[in-house]
């Protein structure tokens, strides 16, 4: 028995970072918006706990152990052979780590509901990371607070977009010492979750701004970044002009480029058992 669960990725839509509290964290506003874009989890359970991965690059010490740990603080976590297929790169500011964790939790919760209560399972998520808990919801969702603050939005029409991450990645620490260099206002929520702005352009590196140009060049109606970086996106008319702006990304030679859309909160909580 195998339950496999979707981790998609996720794009910020407008994201304003306030200046950090006392606490050393700092509040934002944002929508989210989860995409096609996907890791994916395969929980068997058997005769020990076991993580794997198609990807050279995991740490030891990653979203999917941390997890575990903290769920062991309640309950014993019954022995599974844990398998992650990464699809989003990392430090890319698209939460693969954070929907890995997220698909994680409610794989467990899945095969195993009497261990672990939901409101537990949502102070685990809070504790891996600002982004988790919109993973547990998915969709659409407006973000306040550290980010755990969710209020989720109705389902929207299907958006295409195209996905692009340069070179190099941005660890996130460092785009938040640069951005708290700089003075920024602190705004409220425009009205559409679409009115694309990041502050984190500000401080952004150069090959993401033109990555951004290059896919309004290409057909886009808009780009931005998404998080602290370094992925940009571009928005498309449609699927077909999705593909075009992506096969013109890609004849440019940058590294990771993909066609994605939008999912409805059903598609973005997906899982499945065989």
């Amino acid at each position: 028995m195998t339950l496999e669960v979707i981790a998609p990725a996720k794009i910020n839509t407008f994201l304003r970072v306030g200046p950090p509290d006392a606490s050393g964290y700092h509040p934002l506003r944002s929508y989210f918006a989860a995409i096609s874009l996907a890791d994916t989890v395969r929980i068997t359970p058997g005769a020990r706990m076991e993580i794997t991965c198609n990807w050279p690059g995991l740490p030891a010490e990653n979203t999917l152990t941390k997890v575990l740990r903290l769920l062991r603080e309640l309950s014993e976590v019954p022995p599974c052979q844990i398998e992650l297929i990464k699809a989003i790169p990392a430090e890319s500011g698209l939460g693969g780590g954070s929907s890995d964790a997220a698909a994680l939790l409610r794989g467990l919760h899945r095969l195993f509901p009497d261990l672990w209560p939901k409101e537990f399972l949502t102070s685990v998520a809070q504790a891996v990371g600002a982004d988790v808990p919109f993973f547990l919801i998915g969709g659409l969702a407006r973000a306040e607070g550290y980010g755990e603050k969710l209020t989720p939005l109705p389902d929207a029409p299907r958006q295409w977009l195209v996905v692009v991450r340069p070179d190099a990645g941005v660890p996130t620490a460092k785009a938040y010492r640069e951005l708290d260099a700089q003075e920024r206002p602190w705004r409220e929520f425009p009205d559409d979750p679409w009115t694309l702005y990041n502050d984190f352009e500000r401080v952004m590196p150069c090959a993401c701004g033109e990555a951004i140009e290059r896919l309004q060049v290409h057909g886009a109606t808009a780009s931005g970044l998404t998080g602290s970086g370094s992925a940009v996106f571009g928005l498309a008319p449609d699927e077909q002009a999705a593909h075009r702006i992506a096969q013109s990304m890609q004849a440019e030679g940058w590294p990771f480029v993909r066609p994605a859309h939008t999912l409805t909160r059903e598609e973005s909580l997906w899982m499945s058992l065989s």
